[in-house]
């Protein structure tokens, strides 16, 4: 297998397995990801991104690669994996009329032309009730609200927020999160308030509640999508409430 730096100048069309890969990432039975496709049908490769070969800046005609602004949230994550090496896919979300991705191994190498694939998966797949695509174990959910759900991989050490809207799958820094939950905890020692990585092996010392707080506090920071506070009535506080008007009702 061949790959390194692809050859030619910019602007150029995406390369077939460039758009190939992206797709990957981008199911088209999802409303979300299906408007990230009709993007790229439209978009050429305006230049090399910031982190060098395999990172592209996506645009249209007569526009410049933008390097210099903050890199934009990631929409979608994935990997295709070969018999040779395994390509991870990012593509962030679409700012300022261009999309930042990547497709890179870790040596650093471009997706080739040819190759032959073992399998590919990407976490834009992943629902409520299902595995996690990338190693298959089950993941902790936690309602937001009537749409939203997220999904706390420990073995992955990864958190995702589904939203049944758009069918995206948004993934969630750990740190921003993690402050957010010692504060809601108030918890101020540093030894756990700054060492986010024990979240996920103390995930059973927190309740669905405090990762409910601590996802809303973070959004309204850095806001991926609008939430509905109030929370959801479940169940066992429905029947509780049926209950209390029906005596009422007979006291009364």
């Amino acid at each position: 297998m061949t790959s390194g730096r692809t050859t030619g100048t910019y602007p150029r069309k995406l390369r077939t397995k460039e758009l190939d890969a992206l797709e990957t990432v981008l199911p088209a039975d999802r409303a979300g990801y299906q408007e990230y496709r009709n993007l790229l049908s439209k978009m050429i490769v305006l230049g090399e991104g910031r982190r060098g070969p395999g990172n592209l800046v996506l645009g249209f005609e007569r526009d410049r690669p933008d390097t210099s602004s903050p890199l934009a949230p990631v929409i979608a994550y994935g990997m295709v994996e070969t018999t040779q090496e395994t390509f991870t896919i990012t593509l962030r979300e679409y700012v300022g009329d261009q999309i930042d991705v990547e497709i890179v191994s870790a040596h650093g190498d471009e997706i080739p032309d040819h190759y032959e694939e073992k399998r590919r998966w990407t976490y834009s797949a992943w629902k409520p009730g299902e595995p996690l695509p990338s190693n298959f174990e089950r993941v902790r959910e936690v309602n937001i609200d009537r749409q939203l759900t997220l999904g706390i991989a420990v073995n992955e050490k990864r958190i995702l927020l589904y939203d049944a809207g758009s069918g995206i799958v948004y993934l969630i820094p750990i740190t921003n999160f993690y402050n957010e939950l010692m504060l809601h905890k108030s918890i101020r020692d540093p030894k756990i308030a700054l060492k986010s990585s024990l979240f996920f092996h103390d995930l059973d010392r927190y309740s669905d509640e405090d990762a409910r707080a601590a996802f809303i506090a973070y959004n309204k920071l850095k806001r991926r999508v609008s939430v509905v506070e109030t929370p959801p009535v479940t169940k066992e506080k429905s029947v509780t409430a049926f209950l209390r008007t029906l005596f009422g009702r007979q006291n009364g």
